[in-house]
């Protein structure tokens, strides 16, 4: 299958998904604990355009983690259609889903998921690594990623020597090395101090108006007011 194609010819890209990042019509998400079967997502329609910086928020087991999960193809639905950059996702096998994650999901986490053994250069190098960049191409893209996060005189330091909010700049700065249709953060404030948070806020905005699309799933007000767009999620639907 040819992940970069924007349509597939069967009909699926129409107008309804032109020029939308994401794209989904009916989805839904149970999970079967026992006799007892869980509906997190009861049918979700959620579409987001390039170039968007959408907040996702709602109370805690309202479904938000399920669906971040299934926008970062970490799952799979029950049901129901979703389309990244027009192409089907939800029926993709193991292999094609972790090659999507690599190349066109970016990924920014509240505990940051750093390497602590190796560097914050190569932490970011990673998903170089993975995609098959040659050894010239992943330095020059790091150091530009870390120059962009403010970060260029820190690259050899390890995540262990670094504060709370470098961390999260290291993280933000591996989440687009592969150059993402999306950064998806799952609540990447969340253990910072306030300082440290409204200084990654500002980096959210600044990526988003050099026209990266962000997908933020947060708790925080703030946050979510920064937004250009809040959807917010309860009792598994879009309210």
């Amino acid at each position: 299958m040819n992940l970069k194609r924007m349509f597939r010819k069967n009909g699926t890209g129409n107008d309804a998904t032109n020029g939308a990042v994401i794209h989904m019509n009916g989805i839904t998400k149970a999970y079967n604990t026992g006799k007892i079967k869980v509906e997190a997502l009861r049918g979700i329609d959620l579409t987001v355009e390039q170039g968007e910086f959408v907040a996702i928020v709602g109370p805690s087991g309202s479904g938000k983690s399920t669906l971040m999960n299934l926008i970062g193809c970490l799952d799979t639905p029950t049901g129901g259609e979703y389309l990244l950059r027009g192409e089907k996702v939800s029926g993709l096998g193991r292999d094609q889903l972790a090659d999507i994650r690599n190349r066109r999901i970016g990924f920014v986490f509240q505990n940051f998921n750093l390497l602590p053994q190796i560097t914050a250069f190569e932490n970011v190098e990673m998903p170089l690594l993975f995609g098959g960049r040659s050894r010239k191409q992943r330095k020059e893209r790091v150091t530009e990623l870390m120059d962009r996060v403010g970060l260029a005189d820190r690259m050899r330091h390890k995540p262990t020597e670094l504060s709370g909010g470098e961390m999260q700049r290291v993280a933000i700065a591996r989440a687009l090395a592969m150059n993402p249709d999306i950064v998806l953060a799952d609540e990447p404030t969340g253990n910072l101090d306030t300082s440290s948070g409204t200084d990654i806020l500002s980096l959210f905005e600044e990526l988003w108006k050099q026209g990266t699309t962000m997908l933020i799933i947060t708790h925080d007000p703030v946050m979510a007011k920064r937004a250009s767009r809040t959807v917010e999620i309860r009792d598994g639907l879009v309210n």
